[in-house]
């Protein structure tokens, strides 16, 4: 039964990953002709094509991809309600469970970005291979507040530093 729920856990938390990730490069306004960007939004269609007749954008955030991201969420900790023989007469704690690992995921995408993006400084010649874009666009706006607090010194810029501590800190926080 511990595989079920492992197999389970897995690829719902896969689909609430690629949901999400279409949502904050959304945000960052990441270009979607990236082969990696590209193959989110393919992943992802098949529910956000059909909400986006309905729900209409508000702003700039897709509604559609939104709920879409908390639909795949909500689902995620539905299963493993029903696996582990929970019921649901306790909405609260759901709602709560449900919030509290797509932080945790969000957290967790911007650790791994951060490294990504460390290490590209430091191997590539450029961060314009097509992944690296990506990644570049989403940690920027987290890491250009942290430069105008911490400048650069000389040529080591500490702001990736800084900001995966802080992220570490929160994830132990919510653990």
């Amino acid at each position: 039964m511990e595989a079920v729920r492992y197999v389970v856990d897995t690829l719902l938390r896969l689909l609430t990953l690629a949901f999400l990730l279409r949502l904050l490069l959304q945000l960052v306004r990441a270009d979607f002709r990236d082969p990696l960007a590209d193959a989110i939004v393919r992943v992802t269609n098949w529910l956000v094509l059909p909400l986006r007749r309905v729900l209409p954008p508000i702003g700039k955030v897709d509604s559609a991809t939104l709920v879409a991201v908390l639909a795949a969420a909500a689902a995620r900790t539905a299963a493993a309600f029903a696996l582990l023989g929970i019921g649901f007469g306790d909405w609260l704690s759901f709602v709560r469970i449900t919030i509290l690992n797509l932080v945790v995921l969000v957290l967790s995408v911007y650790l791994v970005a951060l490294i990504v993006y460390a290490l590209l400084s430091y191997l590539a010649t450029d961060r314009y291979t097509p992944g690296g874009r990506l990644v570049t666009r989403l940690c920027e706006p987290v890491l250009r507040p942290v430069r105008r607090l911490i400048p650069p010194i000389g040529q080591i810029d500490f702001s990736v530093l800084w900001v995966s501590i802080a992220i570490v800190a929160l994830l132990q926080l919510l653990h």
